[in-house]
């Protein structure tokens, strides 16, 4: 965009935000709702963040351990979270999330309320906290943190006396959520059981999200939570049709959070978002985005076995385009090993997956290019389809209100190669497209590249390789006039 450009853009809204009751032509779309909260949308805009499984289960070769483990068990000879932080950052993820607590009620601070946890292990003679060491570790290499507290606690003897395990998982949960600094993200589960008296657990959870929200007000809170839902899978992989916009269902409003997992598992919950959608339902809708949460390892926790089952870079590769690359946030989980660092060959792994990611993504052969659309929007130099090819998010291609379909044409100037679309709503103006074509106009004519539906934060779409000279985007399908930011164009390297 040009600075005259820019500077209507400024000027237009300037006489947006005036009190003067007037309509407008080319004012900015409306927003369709629902629309992303300022922290969703940052959280959408990190793409890639991190999981931390790390407690006795390490030591004892397990996944999930039973609240007797002895605290002794808890020793890492060589704990460097600034190593976790350091191959997160360089992999790309922008935030941690540790398992403070997980099901065997271990915990990694040493929080008053319990003796299980590292205050009773010999690991820095009870001294140490891992909570701390990781918060002012992601705070040094510029990562966000979270934590995961788990309700579900197999060794607190109160479990299953539901008000009073409830008022100590508040405590824990404040404790957590005062002393370390700001937390971007509070991983929930549902993982539910008896406790020792035979019952089981009734977890209050508008009392667990009113302690978040006065503690930490900026944070959002995952899975049984209003904030991220799970993506219905433990591969890391989002839907096709992947919509933000959720409806607000019977077992949403009832907290019945295994049953509304299920939907998601099952698929029934994408269907029904995109049958509202369609039908134009959306009233009872809310932003409501997925996370995709996957292990770089068969397990969450570390197991020596496991050093030769890493992911192949083929399957993580797989895995980021079928995640961030479908509207989605990726979740890669990172063990730490016995000594208490990322093991060598995940270290390795994600290096090579940065590599190739580096690679593919450094040169948009569609950027600084020139586009012709279909349909402009009224003062077509803020809305101009040159936009989408300007590197900015903040500028966007849009057509007029009643104008829901559409095309927009990217002239390359010359024959070029690429494999990969990049395709990239303005999010802040609420999820709209619901079809969509991506053409290629070759010797032989206009030749279909890739189709879809949803497309919200970014879409990326992968397919042979091809060679042309204008590549055309078709909306075929719209809530509301479609709001583009991006258009790209890339070649993935040889592997």
């Amino acid at each position: 965009m040009t600075y005259t450009q820019r500077l209507q853009s400024l000027l237009w809204s300037m006489i947006l935000t005036m009190t003067i009751p007037c309509v407008a032509f080319g004012a900015p779309p409306a927003p369709v709702p629902p629309v992303p909260s300022p922290q969703q949308r940052a959280w959408q805009a990190m793409e890639m963040t991190g999981f931390i499984h790390f407690t006795v289960n390490t030591f004892t070769d397990r996944e999930w351990g039973d609240g007797t483990e002895d605290p002794a068990t808890f020793n890492p000879s060589a704990l460097d979270t600034r190593q976790w932080a350091r191959v997160a950052r360089d992999a790309g993820i922008k935030m941690l999330i540790l398992t403070a607590k997980h099901h065997d009620g271990f915990c990694l601070w040493p929080s008053k309320y319990t003796e299980h946890s590292v205050k009773s292990s010999p690991w820095k003679e009870g001294k140490g906290d891992v909570v701390r060491e990781l918060s002012d570790a992601c705070r040094e290499y510029g990562l966000k943190f979270g934590i995961y507290l788990s309700p579900w606690d197999r060794h607190e003897r109160c479990y299953g006396n539901s008000p009073v395990y409830n008022e100590y998982f508040r405590n824990q949960l404040r404790e957590l959520l005062t002393n370390y600094g700001p937390i971007a993200e509070v991983w929930f589960d549902g993982a539910c059981g008896e406790g020792p008296n035979g019952k089981r657990q009734v977890y209050d959870w508008p009392s667990y999200y009113k302690v978040v929200r006065e503690c930490q007000p900026n944070a959002l809170i995952f899975g049984c939570g209003p904030d991220i839902r799970w993506c219905g899978n433990e591969r890391g992989y989002a839907s096709e049709t992947e919509w933000s916009v959720q409806p607000i269902t019977d077992d949403m409003k009832e907290l019945r959070w295994v049953e509304l997992h299920r939907t998601y598992v099952d698929g029934s919950g994408q269907k029904l978002a995109d049958q509202m959608i369609r039908d134009e339902k959306t009233e009872n809708c809310i932003w409501y985005p997925a996370e995709c949460d996957v292990s770089i390892r068969p397990g969450w926790f570390y197991h020596p076995k496991e050093d030769d089952r890493v992911h192949s870079l083929d399957h993580l590769l797989d895995i980021y385009y079928k995640s961030v690359g479908r509207n989605g946030v990726l979740l890669l989980n990172l063990p730490p090993d016995r000594r208490g660092l990322i093991h060598e060959n995940d270290v390795k792994r994600l290096q090579e997956f940065r590599a190739v990611l580096d690679k593919t993504f450094q040169n948009n052969v569609a950027e600084g290019k020139s586009a012709k659309a279909s349909n402009v929007r009224e003062n077509s130099d803020i809305y101009s389809p040159d936009n989408v090819l300007d590197g900015d998010s903040s500028t966007y291609w849009v057509t007029d209100d009643d104008v829901n379909t559409g095309w927009i044409e990217i002239d390359l100037e010359k024959e070029r190669s690429f494999d990969v679309a990049m395709i990239q709503e303005s999010i802040g103006l609420g999820q709209r497209v619901m079809d969509f074509v991506v053409e290629a106009k070759t010797p032989d004519g206009w030749q279909t590249l890739a189709e879809g539906t949803t497309i919200g934060h970014k879409r990326l779409l992968r397919f042979p390789p091809v060679t042309a000279s204008k590549v055309r985007l078709k909306i075929t399908g719209s809530r509301a006039c479609p709001v583009i930011h991006t258009v790209g164009l890339f070649k993935r390297p040889e592997m």
